[in-house]
């Protein structure tokens, strides 16, 4: 049975199995390839994406679990890297081999959406679990502080 949810603000159908994990679905059926497979066990942050505004792990959520819901990938962000944390990578030089950069901009992405002024402690608990081969969590969470004081502010 077909599974319909919102894609990056569009309907989406996936006619995969119900029990398929979501980062199947959005790379080989949908053919959105900014998220990245990792690990496979949810344990890397990778392939990280929105899930009604949550990041959760798609190698390890069932597109039968997003019927109905709201899943927002990688290329949600902008299509001309003009979004603030995007921005913010760049200009603290991040990414080195890349490959996890999609999963880390939507746990800092998910972070921002709830806590525009994070503390140190709070981009911690955000980001654990997503990681980086390269090391470059320094430059990770400078990237966020700049974001935020960069986000457009909400009235």
């Amino acid at each position: 049975m077909p599974t319909t949810f919102q894609l990056n603000g569009v309907a989406a159908t996936a006619h995969a199995e119900a029990d398929t994990p979501l980062l199947w679905v959005i790379r080989d059926e949908l053919g959105l390839t900014g998220t990245k497979f990792g690990c496979g066990i949810g344990q890397c942050g990778a392939c990280t994406v929105h899930l009604d505004g949550e990041a959760v792990r798609s190698c390890q959520t069932p597109v039968g679990t997003v019927a109905g819901r709201s899943v927002a990938t990688i290329e949600s962000l902008s299509k001309d890297n003009s979004h603030p944390l995007q921005q913010a990578w760049i200009a603290h030089d991040v990414p080195q081999c890349g490959y996890c950069q999609s999963g880390q901009l939507m746990s800092a992405a998910a972070l921002l959406a709830t806590h525009p002024h994070p503390t140190d402690a709070d981009i911690d608990t955000a980001m654990v679990g997503n990681i980086c081969r390269c090391g470059t969590y320094d430059r990770i969470r400078a990237s966020i502080k700049t974001a935020a004081a960069h986000l457009p502010k909400k009235s």
